[in-house]
C-alpha cells in the first residue's frame, strides 16, 4: 500500500526508516529532483531533501524517540531548480517488519502561493462583479442577518455595507409598508425564502433609505442551499423610482388625454349645437348713432379682462354683442362657450356649469366637463343670467372670484381662467332689491355694462337688416334673389318692432315662404298687414310715385284673379289643371287665401 501511494501521490510525501534514511519518496517529490523510478530515491538522506539538515535531523530523531508528531515546521526544500520555502509535518510509523520510522508530508510555498494567488484573483473578480452590479445585493445567513453587501446598496439606500453586516436587514430596510404601517418580519417575502426554500419575487414595495425616505424597489430573494439544508439567502433589489415616475407620468398623461378627449367631445357637441343655432342676426349690421355708440363701448372693453354685463330687450342681439367682444379680445383664439341659463333645469344647473364625475348622481354615466371648464382660456357667455337660481349664485360667485371649482361628486379642484360676459333682459338692480339676485354677484358681473338699443331706437338700420335677411333667406330656401322698394323700407321703419331684430328676421322669412313665383307677400306675413304694401318684386322697375293702387284695390284685384282661376278650373282647387296649379301655388295656400278674401263656390 505504501509503495503504491508513493508511486502515484502528487503531494510531497516520504517514509524514513529508524536511521532517517529515505525508504520511499512520492511521485511529487521525485519530480522535484527529476527522478522517474522509486528505486532512485531509496538512498536519499535528510540533507538531500532539506538545506537545514542538522537542526531538522535533531527534531526528527526526537519525534521518533518520543513517538510524537511535528506540525508545520518551516523548512527549506531542495530541488533541481533550487531552494523553496515550505512547511513540514512528521509522524511516527511502524512497518510490517516491526521496525519504526517516520512519515513526512511537506508543503511547498510556491504551490501554496499559487493557490492563494488564484484564491485572491477569484475573490477580487467576485468583488469587482459585485461592485459593478447596478442592483443592490445582500447576502443573508439563516437568521436573516446580513453577511455581505455590494457597493450599490449604499448608492440606493445610503447605508455602508459594513454598517449592515451582522444586522437583520428587514429591521433596517423593510420594516414598514409604503404607507408607513408596520411590516412584521414574519410576513416578509425575503425571510420567507429562508423558511420555505422558494424564490420570492416582489415588484411593488419600498425599502427605507438611511434618511428615512421610502425608495420604491423590486427584489428577488433566493435561498442558498448546502447539502439539502438552507443556509441563507441572496437578495437582489433595484431602485424603481424612475420607472414609477414614468408610470405616474404615463398615467397622468393618460388621464389628461382622457380628460382632453372628454373635453373635445363636449366641445364637439357644443359646436354642433352652435352650428344649429348659429347667430340669428349674422354680423352686427347698421350705422345708426345709437349702434355706433354701442360699438365704441365694445371696442373699449374688448381688449381688457373686465367682465361685461349686456343689457337689453329680448331679440336685440345680445349674443352678437358677446361674440363681438370675444372676437376683439386677446382670447379670440380660445372658445366662446354659451350657457343659456333660462333653458337649464334647476337640478342640472350645477352639473352644467361645473361638470360632474361618473356616478355622482342618477344618470351620470360618465365624467363630464362643465361649461366653465370648456371655456378655460376663453370666454363664457351667460345668457339670461337673471334666471340662475339664487341657491346656486353663491357657488358661481366663488368660482368666478377664486377661478377654481369642484365638479359634482369630485374632490379635486379644477382651476380655470375665463372671462365672463353675461346678458339679461331683466332689471337686475330691481332683482337685487327684491332679494332674487345676489348683490355681490351683480357687481362681479356688471363691471362694464353695455345697453343694447332696441330696434325702434335705430330705425336707420332697419333697411340694411331687412336686405340682409332677405338675401340670406332666399339663399337658404333656394329662391330667386329679391329686393325691397323704398316704399316698403319706409313702411318697415314705421313698425314698432316689439320683438326687435328677431321679429324682423321672422317677418322676412315668412314673407319669402308665402311668396308665389318672384313675388314675396308682406300682406299675410305682418301681424298688422295694413301697414305694409303687398309685394316685393324681383328686379323692380322704377315707377312714378303716383303710379300705385291702394291696398283695398290690390285686394280686389287679387280676389278677382283668384275667382277667374277658379272658374277656369271649374272651381277645382286640387289636382291637375286645378286652380292652385294654374296660379302656381299650393292648394292649402289657395284655400287659406279664399278664406281670408271671403271667396266661395257659387251655390
Amino acid at each position: 500500500m505504501i509503495e503504491w501511494l508513493m508511486q502515484h501521490a502528487p503531494a510531497l510525501l516520504a517514509v524514513l526508516d529508524e536511521n532517517l534514511v529515505c525508504r520511499h519518496l512520492s511521485r511529487g517529490w521525485r519530480a522535484r529532483f527529476g527522478l522517474l523510478s522509486t528505486d532512485d530515491s531509496n538512498n536519499f538522506s535528510i540533507s538531500d531533501l532539506f538545506s537545514e539538515a542538522s537542526s531538522l535531523e535533531e527534531k526528527l530523531r526526537r519525534s521518533l524517540l518520543e513517538s510524537s508528531s511535528l506540525q508545520d515546521v518551516p523548512v527549506s526544500l531542495l530541488s533541481e531548480s533550487g531552494i523553496t520555502q515550505g512547511f513540514l509535518s512528521a509522524w511516527p510509523m511502524q512497518f510490517e517488519s516491526g521496525s519504526t520510522g517516520l512519515g513526512l508530508a511537506a508543503t511547498c510555498n510556491t504551490d501554496l502561493n499559487r493557490a492563494l494567488d488564484e484564491l485572491r484573483r477569484l475573490r477580487t473578480m467576485h468583488e469587482l462583479i459585485l461592485k459593478a452590479a447596478g442592483e443592490g445585493i445582500y447576502g443573508l445567513d439563516s437568521k436573516g442577518k446580513a453577511t455581505f453587501g455590494n457597493a450599490a446598496t449604499k448608492g440606493i439606500l445610503g447605508w455602508n455595507p459594513e454598517e449592515v453586516i451582522g444586522k437583520r436587514v428587514h429591521d433596517i430596510h423593510h420594516h414598514s409598508y409604503p404607507d408607513g404601517s408596520p411590516y412584521v418580519h414574519t410576513e416578509c417575502p425575503i425571510y420567507a425564502a429562508l423558511q420555505d426554500g422558494e424564490v420570492h419575487r416582489v415588484d411593488d414595495e419600498v425599502f427605507w433609505h438611511i434618511d428615512g425616505s421610502a425608495v420604491p424597489v423590486e427584489y428577488t430573494s433566493t435561498p442558498i442551499r448546502r447539502d439539502g439544508s438552507i443556509e441563507g439567502a441572496v437578495v437582489v433589489f433595484r431602485d424603481i423610482s424612475k420607472r414609477k415616475e414614468i408610470e405616474r407620468q404615463r398615467e397622468a398623461a393618460f388621464q389628461e388625454i382622457k380628460q382632453l378627449k372628454e373635453q373635445l367631445e363636449q366641445e364637439r357637441d357644443y359646436l354642433r349645437d352652435e352650428i344649429k343655432t348659429v347667430s340669428d342676426f349674422g354680423d352686427i349690421i347698421g350705422n345708426s348713432p345709437t349702434l355706433q355708440r354701442t360699438m365704441a363701448q365694445i371696442d373699449a372693453v374688448a381688449a381688457t379682462p373686465a367682465n361685461v354685463l349686456i343689457l337689453g330687450e329680448s331679440g336685440v342681439g345680445k349674443e352678437m354683442i358677446a361674440r363681438a367682444i370675444h372676437d376683439r379680445s386677446e382670447r379670440a383664439g380660445k372658445p366662446l362657450v354659451k350657457v343659456n341659463c333660462a333653458s337649464i333645469p334647476k337640478d342640472l344647473f350645477e352639473s352644467e356649469f361645473f361638470g360632474h364625475v361618473k356616478g355622482s348622481f342618477t344618470g351620470a354615466h360618465r365624467d363630464r366637463a362643465g361649461r366653465l371648464q370648456l371655456a378655460d382660456g376663453g370666454t363664457v357667455f351667460l345668457d339670461e343670467v337673471g334666471e340662475i337660481p339664487l341657491s346656486l349664485q353663491s357657488k358661481l360667485l366663488r368660482a368666478l372670484q377664486e377661478k377654481e371649482f369642484e365638479r359634482v361628486g369630485d374632490e379635486r379642484t379644477i382651476k380655470v381662467d375665463v372671462r365672463v360676459v353675461a346678458a339679461t333682459n331683466r332689471d337686475l338692480e330691481a332683482e337685487v332689491k327684491a332679494g332674487r339676485f345676489r348683490e355681490d354677484l351683480y357687481y362681479r358681473l356688471g363691471v362694464f355694462p353695455i345697453l343694447v338699443p332696441p330696434l325702434r331706437h335705430r330705425r336707420e338700420d332697419i333697411g340694411l337688416l331687412a336686405e340682409h335677411f332677405l338675401e340670406r333667406t332666399c339663399t337658404e330656401l333656394g329662391r330667386d334673389p329679391m329686393s325691397l322698394s323704398n316704399q316698403q323700407v319706409q313702411r318697415l321703419m314705421a313698425h314698432s318692432w316689439p320683438g326687435n331684430i328677431r321679429e324682423l328676421r321672422n317677418i322676412i322669412e315668412r314673407a319669402v315662404i308665402l311668396s308665389t313665383g318672384n313675388r314675396a307677400r308682406f300682406d299675410l306675413a305682418m301681424p298688422d298687414a295694413a301697414d305694409i304694401t303687398s309685394d316685393i318684386t324681383t328686379n323692380p322697375e322704377p315707377s312714378d310715385e303716383a303710379d300705385f293702387v291702394t291696398e283695398a284695390e290690390m285686394r280686389e284685384r287679387e280676389k278677382a284673379n283668384l275667382i277667374a282661376a277658379l272658374r277656369h278650373a271649374d272651381w277645382r282647387v286640387w289636382g291637375p289643371d286645378g286652380a292652385a296649379e294654374l296660379l302656381g301655388i299650393k292648394p292649402s295656400t289657395l284655400k287659406y287665401r279664399m278664406t281670408v278674401l271671403g271667396i266661395s263656390k257659387p251655390g
